[in-house]
């Protein structure tokens, strides 16, 4: 189970909704999931900003490996549907 907690509260469903589904949540989530840090700091809002260090915590430990490390990983992980999309394609 991933714990979305010690993400700042406005961002927890957008969070949920990429991982598991690979829904885009915006340009601050998607600079995060593509690694790149200094262009999501420049566009977090202050509860982001202050809350930098838990994002990197919860992509080392809580995100799913292949949802997050490059833009091009961020759009292959929206492409299948997140965890929902993978998991399907699995069974079949």
């Amino acid at each position: 189970m991933i714990d979305y907690s010690r993400l700042p509260e406005h961002m927890q469903g957008a969070a949920r909704r990429y991982i598991e589904n690979g829904i885009s949540g915006g340009s601050f989530l998607t600079e995060v999931f593509s690694n790149r840090l200094v262009q999501a700091y420049g566009r977090a809002d202050d509860q982001n900003t202050a809350a930098m260090r838990n994002w990197a915590d919860f992509l080392y430990n809580e995100a799913p490996r292949g949802c997050w490390g490059s833009p091009e990983l961020v759009d292959e992980w929206c492409r299948v549907g997140g965890l929902v999309g993978l998991n399907v394609q699995e069974e079949i």
